[in-house]
């Protein structure tokens, strides 16, 4: 349905209606005196021209007027004042990034303001892109917006193009027209191309990263903000070639048709339409809507209602009990909260409408008063309603704003700022740093609950759980081996010092031995069946710790070193034959698996001859032994010793694996000895398989 607008559009001098006059600030009466100056065609007690308003860095109120860029307090009263140079155009809105603002000059400049730089010695304003035309031909710019994610500002111009450029440098990162070829296939600006070209501001979709633009023939473009590459091109001429373009921010593009009264919902991802509505008559082609952070997106009409649709094309009306008396020619504007909007309702004192083939005609009469209400589209609470004369004159008389003529939008605006009558906490640019934070708690809580639901399915397949056991058995037996090992510790840590004291005594090295193997196999439940995570077989490597031996006629003791090494000292008692008796000694070495992981705890024993006969000793294989390897033996050796090298292993079953050893006898001089040391040494040099 399309619309003709009859109704004029309402603007509100505020020194009329209040009828209140103050003293101004210096500030003001000194831009109003060069104001005045530099327009003496405007007739005095006449408020000057202001642009729409926008919401800045700080919540301040900003605009511009002339050749100034205005800046207000929440309150309405002055903050700052940025001469400019050049007549800023009113009908482009202006854009903020962080602290900076871009506004477009009449002749065709892009300025960059620096608020920040008023107190210094810089200068607060610079020309940031300005473009001479071609003679002859009209290329104005038309809109511009920024990026904060990508630092990127986009300046379209008509008959041009879109440019991308840098808001760090300023330089050009790309440009882009209405018309591409791929694949030998034009696409874009049907039929003649010559008066086809971008005729909307490029509107900037955050959370996709997209970018969206029209052209004069009805067709809308999605690209890539980091390139120029287009993602989609959808015509939407046979419903309209005016378009109003609204990000959903949710997965949802909406379009406007203000001269069809239509609100279309589009997948952001292939552009395809999703629903259609139709709404009433607009004021006028440039209406914006209001999209809330539920992704409903709302507009007035002029039949006096409130129409909004939610992402899933729901349609609702609001305001009904004002409707019938009532116009709304004024774009509604969020809260600070971004989930309410407000909204003017102009009451009339007559108003009537007809409805002709396609077009609804509206005309009123008689502004009374303004209602502004304050609601919420998703839940459709009203937070705050007042009429407009009356407690709101007394705020705007009190402000500097009263110099200035305001309309509908502009009050909006105003009151939003302000926070009046929101009820919900608000949401600023400042809150970035929270969201962030909660988005890495979020995060972290996800990993967390991830290693916890990982824990749970690798945790309960245990065989020791699935025997009907349940899981209290399985914690206090669990318990009961902790507690063992701590005791078993504390044995073998005495032991240990008292063998240190006596290295002769036969039963505290026996006692030792069986110490060890029992902790030995308390672990290895602890690591395997009573673990809290998959069963695994075998015990840790890499153990440190000092076995005792003992087969029943030889003591020992077995050093685990670094580097994959293995050190036994075998003490032997001594009587009058020879060592052909002893015919076998232990040995235990955690590198080469030679233990047994049974729960029995056997030990395998190293064969070998050990009499001195047979080690073949004679003056050529003889050798001292240094003073560092003397600090290590016992007492009642280290007087005098010899050492004999002889092989006691012969392996080379496999060619791809190399194994070295030696063995080292100590053996005391002296026609008689108490005692003799054997000392064998066996260091592996070949990997593990």
């Amino acid at each position: 349905m399309a619309m003709w607008l009859l109704l004029p559009r309402l603007c509100l001098v505020l020194s009329s209606l209040t009828g209140v006059a103050r003293s101004a600030s210096p500030v003001v009466l000194q831009w109003l005196n060069a104001s005045a100056a530099e327009n003496p065609q405007i007739p005095p007690g006449v408020g000057r021209a202001l642009s729409a308003l926008i919401i800045g860095h700080g919540g301040r109120l900003v605009a511009c007027s002339g050749k100034n860029l205005l800046a207000f307090h929440r309150n309405g009263s002055f903050a700052w004042i940025v001469p400019l140079g050049y007549n800023c155009r009113q009908d482009i809105s202006l854009v903020t990034e962080r602290d900076k603002i871009y506004l477009v000059t009449e002749d065709n400049k892009v300025i960059k303001i620096s608020p920040q730089s008023l107190q210094t010695s810089t200068p607060s304003s610079e020309v940031f892109f300005s473009h001479n035309p071609a003679p002859g031909r009209s290329e104005q710019i038309i809109g511009l917006s920024t990026s904060s994610s990508y630092s990127s500002l986009f300046i379209t111009i008509a008959n041009r193009g879109l440019f991308s450029f840098s808001l760090r440098d300023g330089q050009l990162q790309w440009s882009a027209g209405p018309v591409i070829d791929r694949f030998g296939y034009r696409l874009g600006c049907k039929g003649n191309i010559s008066g086809c070209y971008f005729s909307s501001a490029p509107v900037v979709d955050q959370c996709e990263g997209t970018l969206y633009i029209s052209n004069t023939k009805g067709q809308l473009y999605s690209m890539f903000i980091h390139s120029r590459q287009y993602r989609w091109i959808q015509d939407l001429s046979s419903i309209d070639k005016v378009i109003t373009i609204a990000p959903g921010n949710n997965g949802r593009l909406y379009i406007l048709l203000p001269r069809k009264s239509v609100v279309l919902g589009l997948d952001v991802l292939t552009g395809n339409i999703s629903w259609q509505q139709s709404i009433g008559p607009l004021s006028n082609e440039k209406i914006l809507p209001a999209v809330d952070s539920n992704g409903w997106i709302s507009t007035g009409s002029l039949d006096g209602f409130l129409y909004s649709v939610s992402p899933d094309g729901e349609i609702r009306k609001f305001l009904q009990k004002t409707a019938p008396n009532s116009v709304i020619h004024a774009s509604p504007v969020l809260d600070c909260s971004g989930f309410s909007v407000y909204i003017s309702q102009t009451i009339m004192e007559a108003k009537s409408s007809q409805t002709i083939g396609d077009y609804t005609y509206v005309s009123a009469m008689k502004p009374s008063s303004i209602l502004f209400t304050l609601l919420a589209p998703a839940t459709g609470t009203v937070y705050w309603t007042e009429k407009y004369p009356g407690q709101l004159s007394n705020l705007l008389s009190s402000s500097d704003l009263e110099y200035f003529r305001l309309d509908e939008t502009i009050l909006l605006t105003t009151l939003s700022a302000a926070r009046i009558g929101s009820a919900v906490q608000c949401y600023t640019k400042s809150d970035h740093n929270h969201v962030l934070l909660l988005f890495f708690f979020q995060l972290f809580v996800i990993v967390i609950q991830a290693v916890v639901v990982r824990f749970c399915c690798i945790f309960w397949r245990k065989k020791k759980l699935q025997k009907n056991n349940g899981l209290q058995k399985f914690l206090e037996k669990r318990r009961s081996l902790h507690s063992k090992r701590r005791v078993l510790g504390k044995i073998i840590s005495e032991l240990e010092q008292k063998a240190a004291q006596d290295a002769s005594s036969n039963e505290t090295l026996e006692h030792l031995g069986e110490m060890v193997k029992a902790k030995e196999c308390i672990e290895r439940k602890l690591y395997t069946s009573y673990s809290l995570g998959r069963d695994v077989l075998g015990l840790r490597r890499g153990s440190s710790s000092i076995l005792p031996l003992y087969n029943g006629k030889h003591k020992s003791h077995s050093f685990h070193g670094t580097q994959r090494e293995s050190i036994t000292i075998f003490n032997m008692l001594s009587d009058s034959s020879s060592l052909e008796e002893d015919k076998s000694s232990s040995s235990y070495s955690s590198s080469s698996g030679s233990y047994n992981g049974s729960s029995s705890g056997d030990m395998e024993f190293d064969t070998g001859s050990r009499s001195a006969g047979e080690a073949g000793a004679g003056p050529s294989n003889t050798a001292d032994v240094t003073e560092g390897d003397q600090d290590k033996l016992p007492a009642d050796v280290e007087s005098s010793y010899q050492v004999f090298m002889n092989p006691l292993y012969a392996q080379g079953e496999s060619s791809s694996r190399s194994l070295s050893e030696r063995e080292e006898f100590l053996m005391p001089q002296g026609s008689a000895p108490a005692k003799r040391m054997w000392l064998k040494r066996r260091r592996t040099l070949s990997s593990m398989n």
